[in-house]
């Protein structure tokens, strides 16, 4: 029995993934053929669609009446990013440049969504109008990001807040122009369809197949959500950036997870909790909220110090080990 929902996790995984694949790039060759600029484009897709996997796994979750997943998935998620993603990236790119405009204002965003998140989380408990204020923030910031001006959609030299998404958005081939009034044709319709299909089938049985594990091994469900869930959904993120690394651009690689890790707590959590009360368990209140201060606290010293070295991505994979070595009781 165990070993089949095991499968059963890991095929929905896959699922969900490969159905938020198909989804984004559906949306985006729509989204060109109806006019939307290549940056309004870049922030769907580079920003909100590396988080769409964990939104849509959280809010089956708020549906099936287990809200205890929801907080340990977006918790989850972003130990991982810092302390595997961003590890793995430095430890295979020798070194990460941290941009001035990053620092500048990334870093601060990054810096206040997890102290709002850390306050709101902090007796256990996050309510509908502290849901709002997660949402609010998250509409803000894109507000903002998507009202900068310029010929391109955005200044990447006077605007840092628009420079992680406008680079990875490069990254991925998002570029200007040429699908522009294009007919949308019966192929992307099918191949939206599709995509919106995996996210639903992926996202119900992942969330089923947790609650089934973590009752045969008598583990708490946000265990099993804050480590294997979170590593699998964050997958994307991880591609992105190692690719980035190994080719140098350290925007992308650094970006990449300033952008997702905001909309992580604002929206993962935030929209899930209009529509249900969420509560911490123990391991996410107890071990995954302290990892997740000290994990963005760290990233942001390396950030202001403009550089990760390698051996700081080590150090940032060995404290990964740390943190689900002390989930599963080891020591």
């Amino acid at each position: 029995m165990l070993i089949g929902w095991i499968l059963i996790f890991l095929t929905s995984l896959v699922v969900l993934i490969k159905g938020a694949d198909w989804f984004l790039e559906s949306t985006e060759k729509i989204g060109f053929k109806i006019g939307l600029s290549s940056f309004v484009i870049g922030v769907i897709i580079v920003g909100i669609g590396t988080s769409l996997p964990e939104l849509i796994s959280s809010l089956f979750a708020a549906f099936k009446d287990s809200p205890e997943i929801i907080a340990a998935n977006a918790i989850g998620s972003n130990i991982a990013n810092i302390l595997l993603v961003v590890g793995f990236s430095a430890v295979i790119g020798k070194k990460l440049q941290v941009s001035k405009d990053l620092v500048d204002l990334e870093l601060p965003l990054l810096a206040a969504s997890t102290a709002v998140f850390g306050l709101i989380a902090w007796d256990r408990v996050i309510t509908f109008p502290e849901a709002l204020i997660l949402v609010a923030g998250c509409v803000l910031y894109l507000a903002y990001i998507i009202t900068t001006p310029d010929d391109d959609g955005i200044d990447v030299k006077k605007e840092p807040a628009g420079l992680a998404i406008k680079e990875a958005a490069k990254h991925k081939g998002i570029k200007n122009g040429k699908k522009k009034g294009q007919a949308i044709t019966g192929n992307d319709i099918i191949v939206l369809l599709v995509g919106v299909a995996g996210l639903v089938f992926g996202a119900q049985y992942l969330i089923e197949s947790v609650i089934q594990i973590s009752t045969l091994l008598n583990l708490a469900t946000g265990v099993i959500t804050i480590t294997a869930v979170a590593i699998g959904t964050s997958l994307p993120e991880l591609l992105v950036s190692s690719k980035a690394a190994l080719s140098g651009r350290s925007e992308v690689a650094l970006g990449n997870i300033f952008g997702s890790n905001a909309f992580n707590i604002l929206l993962v959590v935030g929209i899930p909790g209009l529509f249900t009360r969420i509560n911490l368990d123990e391991p996410t209140f107890i071990i995954g909220l302290p990892f997740l201060i000290i994990a963005t606290f760290l990233f942001i010293i390396s950030g202001v110090s403009r550089k990760i070295h390698n051996w700081e991505g080590g150090f940032y994979l060995m404290l990964y080990l740390l943190f689900a070595a002390q989930l599963f009781n080891l020591f």
